[in-house]
């Protein structure tokens, strides 16, 4: 269970934690969404296949900094949880990304020989090649360990870290209720990161729950006064943001006859690797995600 920190321990805080915020989108953009950059940029020969690559080394560094920062956001939050609690939740996100890792590298290789993502493992002609056939059922283990396991593992989590800052961001002075012109400036690279996390990892339930479970927050604390300082607004536009983002993908989307036969069931959202994949990769020949 949660609970507030003793008020002996609470420190005088900023009114924005610009620090935490700015580590935050540095660390997103350069080693999360900055990994399939790279493969776009660099050649797909510019390192030995059977060593890690540029991406790979990114996602080392993603790996190690995203547990620090969901640490460092706990420190800061008013509530906390016991510490077996902190570090099973750091331990599962430490080897969710690590699950990750591993299947996205083995990923990127697959696609220079022809892997398609936007079909399924069994229908891709290459593995229809495979000998023998059993080795099929090797590869969609390796991808259910990444979407299905991983993700959970390293998703679950990271949301519910920030479900436990915001719930701190709260005060009785109305005149919290603005925000800096540097929480401004981060908020769309930060509302976009969501949108990746949303499309790329494929978590808009576990977002929206995340975003429901935020707002009703909002109502409870305003029936007693309390009011969303410049932290918890950050937060709270960021994720408004990133699900009118989300709209507006899949309504560009909603047409594409393709990606409908890979998008089972009634959640339609389509990655950005698979339309890049099929639609775009021929105007970009010899590199891949």
């Amino acid at each position: 269970q949660t609970r507030r920190r003793p008020r002996g321990r609470e420190r005088t805080q900023p009114r924005f934690h610009l620090d935490l915020w700015l580590s935050f989108t540095f660390q997103n953009w350069i080693l999360d969404v900055g990994r399939p950059v790279v493969m776009l940029v660099l050649p797909a020969d510019w390192l030995p296949l059977q060593h890690p690559g540029v991406a790979d080394y990114l996602h080392f560094l993603y790996n190690v900094t995203a547990p620090l920062i969901l640490l460092k956001m706990l420190e800061r939050s008013p509530w906390m949880l016991p510490g077996l609690a902190v570090r099973l939740g750091i331990i599962a996100v430490s080897m969710g990304t690590t699950l990750h890792l591993v299947a996205d590298s083995i990923t990127r290789r697959l696609l220079l020989i022809g892997y398609q993502l936007h079909l399924p493992v069994r229908e891709n002609p290459i593995m229809r090649n495979l000998k023998p056939s059993s080795l099929v059922d090797v590869f969609e283990l390796l991808f259910h360990y990444d979407d299905t396991v991983g993700h959970m593992m390293w998703y679950v989590p990271f949301f519910l870290v920030l479900v436990l800052f915001f719930n701190g961001c709260f005060s009785r002075r109305e005149q919290e209720e603005r925000m800096p012109p540097s929480a401004w400036m981060l908020l769309a690279p930060n509302a976009a990161y969501y949108w990746y996390l949303i499309t790329e990892g494929q978590t808009f339930i576990l977002f929206t729950f995340t975003f429901f479970a935020m707002t009703t927050t909002v109502m409870h604390q305003r029936r007693r006064g309390l009011f969303l300082n410049s932290d918890g607004l950050f937060m709270f536009y960021s994720f408004s943001a990133a699900l009118i983002l989300v709209a507006i993908w899949v309504a560009c989307l909603w047409n594409d006859s393709i990606l409908r036969t890979t998008v089972p069931g009634l959640i339609y959202i389509p990655r950005p690797c698979t339309v890049y994949t099929l639609h775009l990769h021929q105007m970009k020949k010899g590199s891949t995600f």
